[in-house]
C-alpha cells in the first residue's frame, strides 16, 4: 500500500500541531531507536522526528532507514523534520480519506 496525495495532505494537516518526539543525532539510526519508534507509531500512528545538525547521515537516508525498519510511510520531510505514519492495529485513531 502507498499513500495517495490526498492522504498525505490530510496527514500533513494533522501533523502540523505535533512536536518531534524523537531526535536523530551523530550516532544515526540504530535498532533500539527503530524499536522505540515502532512502539510510538503503534500508540500514536503519526509522529514527527527531528534530525539534529550533528547527524552525519543525510536526512533522506535517515527517513528511509526508519520507515523501512518500522514499516511506516514517510508523509513529509520538511527542513530537518520527518513525519511518519503507520496504521495502528490496536489504537486506531486516524481514518484516512
Amino acid at each position: 500500500m502507498k499513500l495517495t496525495g490526498k492522504q498525505k495532505r490530510f496527514l500533513r494537516a494533522k501533523a502540523n500541531h505535533l512536536s518531534p518526539i524523537f531526535q536523530v543525532g551523530k550516532d544515526g539510526v540504530n535498532d533500539n531507536m527503530i524499536k522505540q519508534i515502532s512502539e510510538a507509531l503503534e500508540k500514536r500512528e503519526l509522529i514527527k522526528i527531528s534530525v539534529l545538525q550533528n547527524c552525519m547521515e543525510d536526512k533522506d537516508d535517515v527517513a528511509e532507514a526508519i520507515a523501512e525498519g518500522s514499516e511506516a510511510f514517510i508523509v513529509q520531510i520538511i527542513g530537518n523534520t520527518i513525519v511518519l505514519y503507520k496504521e495502528s492495529e490496536e489504537n486506531k485513531n486516524i481514518t484516512l480519506p
